[in-house]
């Protein structure tokens, strides 16, 4: 039986925890906010106090959260972080979206604790981590990597490994700046439809639908497109998290031009001072 500590409980880990609550795996989880883990428990999962309780005997670990301040915590803390209990040859996989930089410094730390390490976060949003249906981008040595598939293979869809550690935080942190760039053009073309009348019967959803008949449409316009049409905004991405994404992704290479980049990054921080931090990044149309 594999033992699986899984830190982090929020939106995304909660869901994704939920998967490994199967008889071949122990599974011990830890959040913040305990009441989050009571679904959990209920299925068989055991509490632990603290991220250190619940690693000392794990496996594999698992971390989940926030960002680069929450997982240096869960890890590193003296007292409490998981590498201070996690015996030597176990595997640690952070799955949340950090810096490049930070993903860099605790592989150092991991390596001087006999721990190794996989940066494997995820792409997808909450329907897809509850379906089990993730795409896991994956940094680290090959044979870790094979350790940790099966495990992953019951959270997710995919395992891309693309590379040494630090690769997998790179390409997610491209993935969302991607993704980032087509959310505010799409929310500035919906406002500009919005706001001409060419006719009687011609209208911003009309013209979408024809434009996504042409090569130029990635497939995830047409739920952004919908999602901004129907003005559902509740939080699947939300603004505040990819507004830090792309602060992350700027920072990777200090030196690089990047004004696409940056401009987009404005456009939800303006979305954070308008008050939609909370919601869905696509409430960015709601600034049209």
């Amino acid at each position: 039986m594999t033992r699986v500590a899984f830190l982090g409980l929020g939106a995304m880990g909660f869901r994704m925890a939920a998967h490994l609550c199967v008889p071949d795996i122990e599974l011990v989880v830890w959040n913040r906010s305990p009441e989050a883990a009571d679904a959990l428990l209920k299925a068989g999962a055991r509490w632990a106090n603290t991220p250190a309780e619940a690693a000392e005997h794990a496996d594999v670990v698992v971390s989940m959260v926030r960002d680069d301040d929450a997982s240096r915590q869960v890890w590193c803390d003296p007292d409490s972080g998981a590498l201070s209990r996690m015996r030597s040859g176990a595997l640690a996989i952070e799955s949340s979206t950090l810096s490049v930089a930070w993903v860099a410094e605790l592989a150092n730390t991991c390596s001087s604790a006999g721990v190794g390490l996989l940066d494997a976060p995820v792409s997808g949003s909450r329907p897809a981590a509850q379906s089990a249906q993730l795409v896991y981008l994956v940094g680290g040595e090959a044979n870790d990597v094979a350790t940790a598939t099966p495990l992953l293979q019951r959270m997710g869809s995919a395992v891309q490994h693309v590379g040494a550690v630090g690769s997998g935080t790179l390409a997610k942190l491209v993935t969302n700046a991607l993704l980032g760039v087509h959310v505010s053009v799409l929310a500035e073309l919906n406002g500009l439809l919005d706001g001409l009348s060419v006719g009687q019967n011609t209208d911003a959803a009309r013209v979408l639908s024809a434009v996504a008949a042409t090569p130029v449409w990635a497939p995830v316009d047409h739920f952004l497109s919908s999602v901004m049409q129907s003005g559902d905004d509740q939080p699947q991405f939300p603004v505040e998290l990819i507004e830090k994404d792309f602060g992350y992704v700027v920072s990777a290479n200090p030196q690089a031009e990047l004004p696409m980049l940056e401009t987009a990054w404005q456009v939800f921080r303006r979305g954070i001072d308008a008050g939609l931090a909370s919601r869905n990044m696509t409430a960015v149309a709601k600034l049209y």
